[in-house]
């Protein structure tokens, strides 16, 4: 009876042990990867000489519906197609200063599941972040900068509150 017991607690206790090394194994890799993923295009943000007319040209030609900002795409999430999700298409004046200190004409929004988590990763491995997450109701934002130069907005969307913020002002999406 006693090797009996002893065998059932040492096989407990290895199948014990292996779910909590499997669950360790799990939640680091959650941790050191899934948070890093990029989840999709934020936006899409350019300089252009005459955003109002440039603006007008989309609306006319390609039927975008256009608002102050550019255009909002919607579309539906992957993980939950029962949720929406929401990209930004702005054309700046090209005299803008948003894009410094990159001195290219464009800059890449890319949505983000942990902004937290994946400033702290860039940090440790020496991206150059130009500024300081800000929170707002639609979300989460801070940039950092690409090796070659290029300027990249990582937004953690609130997308209910994104898309709530958009019927209030009367803009129509893309869809």
């Amino acid at each position: 009876m006693n090797k009996n017991l002893l065998i059932s607690c040492i096989a407990l206790c290895s199948f014990l042990s292996g779910f909590a090394v499997n669950h360790f194994l799990a939640s680091n890799r959650q941790e050191t990867g899934s948070y890093k993923k990029v989840t999709g295009i934020g936006g899409i943000f350019f300089k252009c000489k005459d955003p109002k007319q440039l603006k007008e040209w989309y609306k006319t030609h390609l039927g975008f519906n256009v608002n102050d900002y550019g255009a909002v795409f919607e579309w539906r999430q992957a993980a939950d197609s029962s949720q929406k999700g929401y990209s930004q298409w702005s054309p700046f004046k090209e005299t803008t200063t948003y894009f410094t200190p990159s001195t290219k004409d464009f800059m890449i929004n890319y949505r983000v599941g942990n902004i937290e988590r994946l400033v702290a990763a860039l940090q440790q491995n020496g991206v150059t972040i130009t500024d300081t997450i800000e929170s707002y109701e639609y979300g989460k934002f801070v940039h950092i900068m690409d090796p070659e130069g290029n300027k990249i907005e990582l937004w953690e969307p609130n997308d209910i509150v994104y898309g709530q913020m958009g019927k209030q002002a009367g803009y129509q999406t893309i869809k």
